[in-house]
């Protein structure tokens, strides 16, 4: 065993109250496989934290919540940086690697209303807020009347705004919520044929040095194998679809192990819901089955809502 007694690591994290939550789960896990570790935390503020005055896709999407950590890493500043999966771009920093996915939280999304209204039963023309596409497009799918506003801001931020009655409801994650105890909040559980998540949503990754082995070593104690190969389906069909957020995508897997086999759904929708191409499929190889099911989406058609 490999031992790191001697050894403080310097952890990275973003200042929101989930963000810290989780930083500070993945410590408890890690000190959990290697109790002599000591760990010291660093804030890092980065561009998603700071500009919430609009919606995501208007300022870049993918990278905003994690140039800065990244660049904290290749600095030296911290040794290893926490992030929400999902925010994370497809292609693997430059020198740094994601040696750790953590057991995955519930992937769905959640509605929230002060009123107790589920999606079938908002009042037409109801208020919902997103600022994010693959949200909208889906909302849209199901209700076409529904009046979509941005919301930004942390979760327990959104979730005062929905219970001051700004919107007659908003769209969550569901793992955001649950990890900050706030699941008395939540009106629907929103499932999967009607709300498919985001690549990786739900997931926490780990980032390190590339070349730092005995880092790698370590957090290698707390990677979850069946969360990886389903995040990394989800993640193939994005990046086949072009690794954007210029349209709606949406990816679920499931992988278990002792089968081998890896289950997933791909979507594609046009921004205002109208066209939803959405394909399954099942194999052993997490990368391919990805791939497969996004070269199906282009076969229907999904090229032209990618432009």
């Amino acid at each position: 065993m490999i031992s790191f007694s001697a050894r403080t690591l310097t952890v990275g994290t973003r200042p929101s109250q989930l963000a810290r939550w989780q930083t500070n789960h993945v410590i408890r896990c890690l000190q959990m496989a290697w109790p002599e570790l000591d760990c010291r935390i660093v804030t890092v503020t980065t561009t998603g934290d700071t500009t919430l005055d609009r919606p995501l896709p208007e300022i870049g999407g993918k990278g905003l919540f994690t140039e800065e950590l990244e660049a904290a890493l290749r600095s030296g500043e911290i040794d290893i940086a926490v992030h929400s999966l999902k925010d994370l771009p497809i292609d693997d920093a430059p020198g740094l690697i994601i040696s750790a996915i953590s057991t995955r939280e519930d992937a769905r999304d959640v509605l929230i209303s002060r009123e107790g209204w589920t999606l079938a039963t908002l009042p037409q023309g109801a208020r919902v807020g997103t600022s994010s596409l693959r949200r909208s497009a889906q909302l849209l799918a199901a209700r076409p009347d529904l009046t979509l506003l941005p919301l930004r801001g942390n979760v327990d931020t959104r979730i005062r705004k929905a219970a001051q009655g700004d919107y007659d409801a908003i769209v969550l994650a569901a793992a955001g919520v649950l990890r900050l105890g706030l699941s008395e909040h939540i009106t629907e559980y929103l499932p999967f044929d009607v709300m498919l998540p985001a690549p990786g949503q739900g997931a926490l990754a780990v980032q390190c040095r590339e070349d730092e082995a005995a880092t790698r070593d370590l957090l290698s104690a707390i990677d979850d194998p069946a969360s990886r190969a389903a995040v990394t389906a989800e993640r193939a069909f994005l990046d086949a679809m072009g690794g954007g957020c210029s349209a709606p995508v949406a990816a679920y897997a499931e992988c278990g192990m002792q089968k081998g086999e890896c289950r997933a759904t791909g979507l594609v929708a046009s921004r205002d819901g109208r066209r939803v191409i959405r394909v399954l499929g099942a194999g052993p190889d997490p990368v391919a089955l990805g791939q497969q099911l996004a070269q199906q989406a282009l076969t229907q058609g999904a090229g032209e809502l990618l432009q």
